[in-house]
């Protein structure tokens, strides 16, 4: 009798096991479909755009389990994990849309149009007829850097030295180009390095170049840390030479970089692009409507007021200004029921 009992026991047992098996294994099932995960290229991890990226996809993050937002959880797309990803930057970034490396990127909004157009500096490449906006983000200031004391105090006294204009896939290579060409010079006149970030800051510390070019929001991380460190300067991109670059090119606008933005460095008249961030036409519309209307969420807003020193120019206001590049057709509903587009 006993033995008997004890096999039902078992039996019934092994059946409890087996159904909680069957149960989990149905619900992680469900929770791996619902799961999605979305890539957002950035640029060098000691810049602005690594870090805004990094703002931007916990706003538009929520993972399976996340609290409510109403009870202080996250307030981003159900079940998406946003994470952003170091790259060489604008032009790496849209090749990566493109081919389907990445969901989506942040880029230059000139070399983004130029890029979709196969004009300018991507003539004679195939248009990027599938890449799509999502939203304009922030003004980027062209940066050209040098040691104080270094006699540098044009872009014309570049001639003959040895100057950085970051890696080939970055926007601000594109942008050194075209401001050396403004000025009457060319890639071949200086002695070129292709250096980032931290990078070209030591170097300039070293003496290993003169000057070296950054294309990002301010005040960025690495020329926060080297004015700390070494008395800089920022050369001054103007006269003549900014307004044919701003004429011959509507994507760039004369600004300044005010006084006290880096330690020491007095207020410069510089040349200005915006930043965009892309997809791809392949990406589902609903999932780009439901990422757009986190980004401009109030918890999103909280999020990038305190996030980054760009994060307040970050605004629902200014999402469509510059555009070049047609929107996605998910980010274009929502701004339709925002009513941004009339």
């Amino acid at each position: 009798m006993y033995r008997e009992t004890l096999m039902q026991f078992i039996r019934s047992a092994r059946n409890l096991v087996v159904g909680a098996v069957l149960v989990t294994g149905l619900a992680a099932s469900a929770t791996a479909q619902d799961l999605k995960f979305f890539t957002i290229g950035t640029g060098g991890t000691a810049y602005t755009y690594y870090p805004v990226g990094g703002v931007i996809a916990n706003a538009i993050s929520k993972p399976p389990g996340s609290r409510p937002c109403e009870e202080g959880g996250s307030c981003g797309v159900e079940g998406l994990i946003a994470s952003a990803v170091s790259s060489r930057g604008s032009v790496d970034n849209i090749n990566a849309i493109v081919s389907g490396l990445r969901n989506s990127g942040f880029a230059q909004s000139d070399v983004a149009y130029w890029a979709y157009t196969g004009t300018g500096t991507m003539d004679g490449q195939p248009p990027a007829e599938n890449l799509r906006t999502i939203a304009a983000l922030f003004e980027e200031h062209i940066h050209l850097v040098a040691l104080a004391d270094s006699g540098i105090d044009s872009v014309k006294d570049l001639a003959g030295k040895r100057v950085s204009l970051d890696e080939p896939g970055s926007g601000t290579y594109v942008d050194a180009g075209l401001i050396l060409e403004a000025n009457g010079l060319s890639v071949d006149d200086v002695t070129a390095e292709a250096l980032k970030g931290n990078a070209a800051s030591e170097a300039l510390r070293n003496g290993k170049i003169d000057a070296f070019f950054v294309v990002a929001g301010y005040p960025t991380g690495s020329l926060v840390e080297l004015a700390s460190a070494e008395d800089i300067k920022l050369v001054p991109i103007s006269g003549e030479g900014a307004d044919q670059l701003t004429s011959e090119f509507g994507f760039f606008a004369q600004s300044s970089i005010p006084e006290g933005t880096y330690e020491g460095v007095p207020a410069t008249e510089t040349v200005a692009v915006g930043a965009q961030w892309f997809t791809s036409a392949e990406e589902d519309p609903e999932l780009i409507y439901e990422i757009t209307k986190a980004l401009w969420n109030d918890n999103s807003r909280k999020l990038l007021d305190v996030g980054h020193a760009k994060g307040k120019t970050i605004t629902a206001e200014t999402a469509l200004s510059g555009i070049g590049v047609p929107l996605h057709d998910g980010a274009k509903r929502f701004y339709e029921e925002a009513g941004l587009i009339k």
